[in-house]
């Protein structure tokens, strides 16, 4: 038996039923089916995909679907991977969404596309033909704008970011569209086998490249088409800002290595240049954004955005040093990315999931109203602790393992032959090492000032733990995150034969030892001797304080009296030492407005102080942009005025205009 074939056809099965039923079924219980569709669907996602990374292709069909091109269906390793993460992501997101749906969540279309979204995830890594591949794409980003407008009643801010979405992923899909639509032409077909076959010009090779990577890009967040995903993140429901971010942007990853690999079969080096400059450029400024940002779901969005641009970085690595001939490099380079996606996923999905729990028991993720969580939130607070870790790229977390393997990649990549290489490798090298520390900075800052210390806002204070089907949901999501980080090389073969480069490191329990390369690392050791050395100091400072007879009194407090939450940092003040580093990149903007007496301008009545870090790539690039647009509709106002007459003159003026178009060029 084809268990891919099965898993995947039990995904849509269930996904479209879940979809069904939610339709006609009570509100009462229609988050509970919504919930469980999304959670067998994600399940059998999760099979199909390991089926497939085991060396099992599922084919499947279906002529009649689609017209002039038909369904077509092929789950490879490649593709497995990508169905295996989506369905993980899907498990823990779909137990979470029973205990957190709300308000608006209860509705009968968002119950409904909910499951539907994960079906369209999965299918997307599955398509083997163009027409496939756009129909489940759109099929994707239709459904998550509509699970994104889910409180849409309630906040304005939710219709601007669903604006920014929709405009944002549609013209990425205008791209992807003519990108691929070019590609089938020269190719004579729109099957993938066809475009394999196919030798395009090396022009329209590039041409359609760049068209595919704006819209893939626009997908993953890569800086500078990033806009939409800061705002859409602190909006939508949190299980569904978590498959967006843990398993949809993995998408945009997806094509660039389907299309720039596979199909148009590798390139020429300037290709990898560009997607790793683009991966560097967003790794670095989503984290400096992420270190600057206030909101807790916001902050993860340019987290996103950051580690991403290091699958990014690590995809255009593996291009590069495969145009330079240097195998073992370019597949510990993919291998790294791929293994970066699997952490991210995990990791992603549990501090969204957290940050939700935060929002539905406090009302806020404003970090500056926050604090206090520990003993209100025990659960909560553990397991964002837990994400935080692993995002922080230090042992033992998550990513640590992935980005000690991007970086040995690219060490070993520096004697490939080229200026171009010698040059791109230190400098990635440096933007991966200083995305690392201000991750580390970000989540300290995160978990510190939003769970830790006295409560500084009255939502904190009443904050209560989640229900437990919120909790086991990120308990899901904190086991993905420890196998990976504790035991990679029981993910690293699979990451391997999705390479395609063979398996990068050899098959060791307890170390990472690369093939054909030097280097190993062991974190499980390395989280034994940090456990150790941990438990050593507590239990020598414990012995020394009891030989010595305890007295308790109170701490010198300069005469203040007790500190209250007043006097705490907050997300803003423990950003702003690094604001002052990155000041000309971030380009903070103050404002200080001072109230005097009327009876005497020497008192001060009050002081107000105001502190924004816009992102200057909106300000640069889409102010611009928008600000043409907003005078064109103007000026087309003034054209619609009513008149008929008028509209009847415009329709003349364009039929004689057209007329005397085709007398010249004819």
């Amino acid at each position: 038996m084809n268990l891919a074939a099965a898993g995947l056809g039990t995904a849509v099965g269930s996904g479209a039923a879940a979809a069904l039923v939610c339709l006609v079924t009570p509100a009462k219980a229609r988050t509970l089916v919504s919930g469980i569709g999304t959670m067998l669907a994600g399940a059998a996602g999760v099979a199909a995909g390991a089926a497939a990374l085991a060396g099992q292709t599922a084919h499947a069909g279906f002529p009649w679907l689609l017209p002039l091109s038909g369904f077509w269906l092929e789950l490879d390793r490649t593709g497995g991977l990508f169905t295996a993460v989506a369905g993980g992501a899907a498990i823990a997101a779909g137990l979470y969404g029973i205990g957190y749906a709300r308000n608006g969540l209860r509705a009968r279309t968002v119950q409904a596309v909910q499951p539907l979204f994960v079906v369209a995830m999965l299918l997307v890594p599955a398509a083997a033909s163009v027409g496939t591949f756009l129909v489940c794409w759109e099929l994707m980003a239709v459904t998550s704008l509509v699970l994104l407008l889910a409180e849409h009643r309630l906040r304005p801010a939710v219709a601007s970011a669903g604006r920014w979405y929709a405009v944002m992923t549609h013209l990425g899909f205008v791209t992807v569209l003519i990108g691929l639509l070019w590609f089938a032409a020269l190719a004579g077909g729109d099957s993938f086998a066809a475009l394999r076959a196919a030798s395009p010009p090396p022009a329209a090779a590039s041409a359609i490249f760049l068209l595919v990577l704006a819209g893939f890009g626009s997908k993953a967040g890569i800086v500078p088409l990033h806009a939409w995903l800061p705002r859409a993140h602190p909006e939508a429901p949190s299980h569904v800002s978590a498959l967006m971010s843990a398993a949809m942007v993995n998408l945009g990853a997806y094509g660039v290595l389907r299309v720039g690999f596979d199909l148009l079969g590798g390139g020429p080096r300037w290709w990898w240049v560009v997607v790793l400059a683009l991966g560097a450029g967003s790794a670095g400024y989503g984290i400096l954004q992420a270190v600057m940002a206030s909101d807790l779901k916001r902050l993860l969005g340019y987290s996103t955005t950051e580690n991403l641009g290091l699958v990014f970085a690590g995809i255009g690595a593996a291009g590069l040093l495969a145009s330079a001939g240097d195998r073992v490099a370019a597949g510990l380079a993919l291998a790294a990315a791929l293994l970066h996606i699997v952490g991210h996923a995990a990791f992603k999905t549990l501090l969204f999931l957290a940050a939700g729990s935060v929002v539905h028991a406090t009302g806020t993720g404003d970090l500056d109203a926050l604090g206090g969580l520990r003993t209100r939130m025990p659960w909560t607070t553990g397991l964002f602790g837990l994400g935080a870790l692993a995002a922080s790229a230090l042992p033992p977390g998550t990513a640590f393992v992935s980005e000690w393997l991007l970086l040995q990649a690219l060490v070993h990549g520096l004697p490939a032959a080229g200026v171009v290489t010698a040059v791109a490798m230190p400098l990635t090298m440096a933007a991966v090492a200083l995305t690392a520390g201000l991750a580390v900075a970000t989540f300290v800052k995160a978990f510190g000032i939003g769970f830790l210390a006295k409560p500084r806002g009255a939502g904190a204070e009443r904050a209560h733990e989640s229900p437990a089907a919120m909790l086991v949901g990120m308990g899901i999501a904190a086991v993905a995150c420890v196998v990976p980080a504790l035991f990679p090389t029981l993910v690293l073969p699979a990451v391997g034969a999705a390479a395609g480069f063979g398996d990068p490191a050899a098959r060791d329990l307890l170390t990472v030892r690369l093939n054909g390369a030097a280097g190993t690392v062991s974190p499980l050791l390395i989280t034994g001797g940090l456990l150790g050395g941990a438990l050593l100091v507590v239990a020598t400072v414990r012995m020394l304080a009891s030989s010595r007879a305890r007295r308790e009194a109170r701490l010198w407090d300069c005469g203040g009296g007790p500190a209250t939450a007043r006097a705490e940092y907050t997300a803003t003040s423990f950003a702003e030492p690094l604001q002052r580093v990155f000041d000309n990149v971030v380009r903070p903007e103050t404002d200080v407005d001072v109230g005097h007496y009327d009876e005497a301008r020497y008192l001060v009545r009050q002081v107000a102080y105001r502190r924004e870090v816009p992102d200057r790539i909106e300000r640069v690039l889409y102010r611009p942009v928008l600000a043409a647009f907003a005078t064109w509709g103007r000026a087309g106002r003034r054209l619609a005025t009513g008149s008929v007459h008028r509209y009847l003159g415009y329709g003349f003026s364009a039929v004689v205009l057209a007329l005397i178009v085709l007398a010249v060029t004819r």
